[in-house]
């Protein structure tokens, strides 16, 4: 019964993981929206879309964001695949026409 219960708890760990992490940190979005004007020179723009991360994404995720726009490669293929749904949506919110 103890090892049915741990390898449950471990299941659950494992499936549930990303949905324990944490929102992104204010020296995140800070360092989003300054990565962002200096890409763009946009502040309208790189505004929303630090808001939009914000939201969006957790705290991992953001610092993988980040990485990236600085030009920083491959990220783990959990990220990779909500990358292009966080990209749609923020573009959603901050580009509605683009």
């Amino acid at each position: 019964m103890k090892s049915f219960l741990t390898l449950g708890v471990l299941a659950l760990a494992l499936t549930a993981g990303p949905a324990f992490a944490g929102a992104p940190t204010a020296a995140q979005k800070s360092e989003f929206k300054s990565v962002c004007l200096g890409i763009s020179g946009d502040e309208t723009l790189c505004t929303c879309k630090a808001d939009a991360a914000m939201k969006l994404i957790d705290e991992r995720m953001m610092g993988y964001v980040i990485a990236g726009m600085k030009g920083a490669g491959n990220a783990p293929q959990d990220v990779q695949k909500e990358w292009n749904e966080y990209v749609a949506r923020s573009n959603q919110i901050c580009k509605p026409n683009y």
